[in-house]
């Protein structure tokens, strides 16, 4: 009788002990917050600067278009198409050159348009207060930046241009251009609305 009861006191205490420990782990127990990993924060590092690569790209690029200037602009600053610039101001065809374009030119520098002129036996002032001013340069002119690779593909065509009136472009055996027989001598001089190439010679409807 007394083993019995001995027995059941032991139980008794290691029942206590047992619920005081499992009180202790409850009261113990913590929720933690979820962490970023070491993956998610490189990922993260990498989006965030090729987002930033981006912007500056496109900032580079708007700064560059700001800084190039118009055609006319363009040809002004070249300081061999002083005739030519006297024209498109005295035809009233400056605003429509500083438009948005995009505008192919094809432009004659002051030598041509005096080799122009003496064939022609008139004088710059006398072309300057011709009537057909308007015309003749913008016989010179394209719609669209057709580059030098563009006029190179066009061999043998014919193209529109702002007059109305079509020019025949042709590539030469030495691989040079032609616009109604008179030599392309540059090429591809970019300006913020289309592209200038230069030729030796003046275009006449």
């Amino acid at each position: 009788m007394k083993n019995t009861g001995r027995l059941l006191a032991l139980l008794l205490a290691i029942s206590l002990v047992a619920v005081a420990c499992g009180d202790s782990d409850d009261s113990t127990e913590t929720t933690s917050a979820p962490t970023t990993t070491a993956v998610e924060e490189a990922t993260d590092d990498a989006a965030a600067s090729d987002d930033a690569a981006d912007d500056a790209a496109a900032d580079d690029d708007a700064m560059e278009d700001e800084a190039m200037a118009d055609i006319v602009d363009t040809a002004v600053g070249a300081g061999t198409f002083t005739i030519l610039a006297a024209a498109l101001e005295q035809a009233g065809l400056v605003d429509t050159l500083k438009g948005e374009g995009p505008f192919t030119v094809f432009a004659p520098t002051d030598d041509a348009f005096a080799a122009a002129l003496e064939t022609l036996g008139i004088t710059a002032e006398e072309l300057l207060a011709d009537p057909t001013l308007g015309s003749i340069l913008t016989y010179h002119v394209v719609t669209g930046k057709v580059l030098a690779a563009d006029v190179v593909g066009l061999d043998g065509q014919s193209v529109a241009t702002v007059n109305g009136g079509d020019i025949m472009i042709e590539v030469t055996e030495a691989g040079g251009v032609t616009i109604n027989g008179i030599a392309v001598t540059t090429t591809d001089i970019e300006a913020s609305n289309g592209v200038i190439h230069v030729i030796d010679g003046v275009l006449l409807p």
